[in-house]
């Protein structure tokens, strides 16, 4: 076989392979690991079979051996150097790889951007005939190796957030990743995975990946080290007088495999599809109600290397067959129809099960405006906000399957500058109520259709639509459109602009794979009996809310920068102390005070040095004030969603907290 270039570029790399490889570096090739890495990174790449090729020099070639796409064993990195095995080039070759975790659907689960995506994670037997796994009582305690490896997992946690991404290079992140292989080994698998998704994080921040999110690897840190704390905390300091109900230890240690429930027949209607883009991952996802209400899912999800076939693979996915059973129907063509299933089995977040004893058949959808389906907008905003919110404190592996959905009716009133530097939303008003809310694209992604369906949907001023979309949390009514549907009046309903999609749509559109044409919104005629009023008045501006930026945005910058960079003159932390008292965020200042005072506390020896310490302190502070900072995002969020229609103005003044 004749080797070719790779399209999909490096292979997949265990984490306790990075970690390995890394740490049998001698302390003079660590420090020159991450210049290493930049220049393998742009010596051409081959690959034949399962085996990827990389020519080091004239002289050494590199050889990464993956069966299946992954290096799951050190040997397998092989150099032709002189140094090898503890040269450097295997190790900036694994530090180029991502990471498996990432690939198996544990990293990437907690993507602010992506739905609910569980199709890559491992599955556990789905046969009805599969015995019920054996229920242990749970320990009162950790064991003390599960304590060892927690705390393993803490301090390099905290040696991450101290250095900060500027200064998290490859061997910090394989510390991390060696921390999170011992918290696996011991049975911790939420954090394990969650510090694999921070190294996957960092790797995107640094390389400048276009999906890096600040606030996701913001999440990701304050996640990670709030389960360290909590798991490496003293049994008594739970029981202390005012202290918080403790999480159980169940729940902090998570679970190895995904576990299906039998669920016997269902009757699933379509309810809409959308794309999947993450760094690691690209495909579709279906939404379906069943007949008691409950949604659940079906993805179609295969890991990328490449970021510029990654979208194009996202909106090719809506037209593969789905999943389940012999089923023969696309996730677009699911998406307006329905299915018949018997053996079904589904997880506790509402992943379809597909093994080999599902059966299922292509039955009747049923319209957004017909039972089951209408039942979903019944529920009143507020309601609806204040479930996706309290979703967001629980486990991914433990929410509810579209538990951040919005099922809202409104009326579009078209574009107006109301983001932060002036850019414009598109604003609509909720049926039934004065509230306003900002449309966002349900991906930023410019390959995808949602940006492009925005802008279209931005002239259609008066277009009445039934709309599902995912809450997004500010202190602002702001909502990410996946898809669109005909209102259940829409037909009679005078207005500037009606939706009218062709019959075979089914008076919906998945604003992710499908994109509008003008001629779906059209000017109805003008009838003597319901004349066609003047156009919306567009709401102004409102003004500035509380300044909770000034916290967030110390906790962003410890995160960029590190733990140095908290070290502004005293009339800088002046001024940010006098803004947040003002506006009577009392707590905030405190908090703030406390960052910048554990940034800049550094022991020192006798010649003035500063002597290195474990961070603790520092991480512990940064922790608080981002834990605050995620609590009060969530009350603004809440507020602004209220129902009476004056959240808006009351969101803007000052809170008292």
């Amino acid at each position: 076989m004749n080797a070719t270039t790779q399209e999909n570029g490096w292979p997949g790399v265990r984490p306790e392979v990075v970690a390995e490889v890394v740490s049998g570096l001698s302390a003079r090739l660590q420090k020159r690991l991450d210049g290493a890495a930049a220049k393998l990174a742009q010596r051409p790449l081959s690959r034949e079979g399962d085996e990827w090729r990389v020519g080091v020099d004239e002289e050494a070639l590199l050889v990464l051996h993956a069966p299946g796409g992954v290096i799951a064993d050190p040997a397998s990195v092989r150099c032709g150097c002189l140094l090898a095995p503890a040269c450097v080039h295997r190790a900036a070759a694994v530090t180029l790889c991502p990471l498996a975790e990432a690939i198996e659907g544990g990293a990437e689960s907690s993507d602010a951007d992506a739905p609910r995506v569980d199709a890559p994670r491992a599955e556990g037997p789905e046969t009805p005939s599969a015995p019920e796994p054996v229920l242990r009582p749970e320990p009162a305690a950790l064991t003390p190796s599960e304590l060892a490896a927690a705390r393993h997992l803490h301090r390099a946690a905290c040696a991450l957030l101290a250095a900060g991404v500027s200064g998290a290079g490859a061997v910090s992140q394989a510390e991390l990743l060696r921390a999170a292989h011992r918290a696996r080994v011991a049975g911790l698998y939420r954090p394990a995975a969650a510090a694999v998704t921070v190294v996957t994080r960092v790797r995107a921040a640094r390389s400048g990946a276009p999906d890096h999110r600040l606030v996701d690897l913001v999440s990701g840190l304050r996640e990670l080290l709030g389960l360290t704390v909590a798991l490496s905390a003293p049994v008594d300091a739970f029981g202390a007088s005012g202290a918080p109900e403790p999480t159980p230890l169940g729940e902090l240690r998570g679970s190895a495999r995904q576990a299906y429930a039998e669920e016997g027949g269902l009757r699933l209607y379509g309810l809409f599809a959308e794309p999947v883009l993450t760094a690691t991952h690209a495909g579709a996802v279906s939404w379906a109600v069943d007949a008691g209400g409950r949604l659940s899912t079906v993805a179609e999800v295969t890991p990328h290397g490449d970021a510029a076939t990654a979208a194009p693979l996202a909106v090719g996915a809506g037209n593969r067959t789905v999943r389940l059973g012999d089923a023969a129907l696309s996730h677009r063509e699911f998406s307006r129809a329905g299915l018949a299933v018997q053996g079904a089995t589904r997880s506790a977040g509402g992943r379809l099960g597909a093994g080999a004893s599902v059966r299922a058949v292509r039955a009747a959808g049923a319209d957004w405006t017909a039972e089951p389906v209408d039942g979903l907008w019944s529920e009143p905003p507020g309601a609806q906000v204040a479930r996706a919110l309290a979703a967001q404190e629980l486990p991914y592996e433990s929410r509810p399957a579209g538990s951040d959905l919005l099922f809202l009716d409104v009326t579009l009133l078209g574009a107006a500058p109301t983001a932060p530097g002036g850019a414009a939303q598109l604003l609509a008003r909720v049926a039934g109520s004065d509230l306003v809310i900002a449309l966002l694209p349900g991906h930023e992604h410019p390959d995808l259709a949602f940006r492009a369906n925005l802008a279209l949907l931005a002239t259609a001023h008066g277009l009445r639509l039934r709309l599902i979309g995912r809450l997004e949390r500010a202190d602002r009514p702001q909502l990410r459109l996946l898809a669109i549907g005909t209102p259940p009046d829409g037909s009679d309903q005078p207005g500037p602009v009606r939706l009218a999609l062709a019959a075979d749509r089914a008076g919906r559109a998945n604003l992710g794979l499908e994109r509008l044409q003008a001629a779906d919104l059209q000017a109805p005629a003008p009838r003597a009996d319901h004349p066609v009023g003047p156009l919306l008045e567009l709401p102004t501006t409102p003004s500035d809310g509380p300044p909770v930026h000034v916290l967030a945005r110390r906790v962003a910058q410890a995160v960029t920068t590190g733990r140095s960079a908290l070290a502004p003159s005293a009339a800088t932390a002046a001024a940010d102390r006098s803004l947040l008292r003002v506006a009577g965020l009392s707590t905030a200042a405190q908090l703030l005070d406390g960052l910048r005072a554990a940034a800049a506390d550094h022991r020192r020896d006798v010649f003035g040095r500063v002597v290195p310490d474990d961070h603790d302190a520092f991480a512990t502070a940064w922790l608080a004030a981002a834990v605050y900072t995620e609590a009060l995002a969530t009350a603004l969020c809440s507020a602004a969603w209220a129902a009476d229609g004056t959240a808006t103005d009351r969101t803007r003044q000052p809170a008292r907290v």
